[in-house]
């Protein structure tokens, strides 16, 4: 499935803290980012909502079972560009 794919409420799981946290989906929208709420405490932190890099949602539950979720080449791109920025 790709993030594109993805809907409002569907349950996912994201690594934007650093390890895979659950999360649910908060909008429809399609691109590069996307808003949901995150689970947090499961790394430490606190649960929030926002902004996150689509290439940072890792899985999503489909029928009950978790599948890999597949980006595009734009958020491949995306992604190398952030590593570059963040490695600095």
């Amino acid at each position: 499935m790709k993030t594109n794919e993805i809907k409002k409420g569907m349950k996912i799981q994201t690594n934007q803290l650093g390890m895979l946290v659950n999360g649910e989906m908060l909008d429809n929208k399609k691109g590069n980012i996307r808003m949901i709420s995150t689970k947090g405490t499961e790394a430490g932190f606190f649960d929030s909502m926002g902004s996150v890099y689509a290439y940072q949602i890792i899985l999503v539950e489909v029928d009950g079972e978790w599948i890999r979720v597949e980006h595009t080449d734009k958020q491949l791109k995306l992604k190398q560009t952030v590593d570059v920025l963040y490695a600095g």
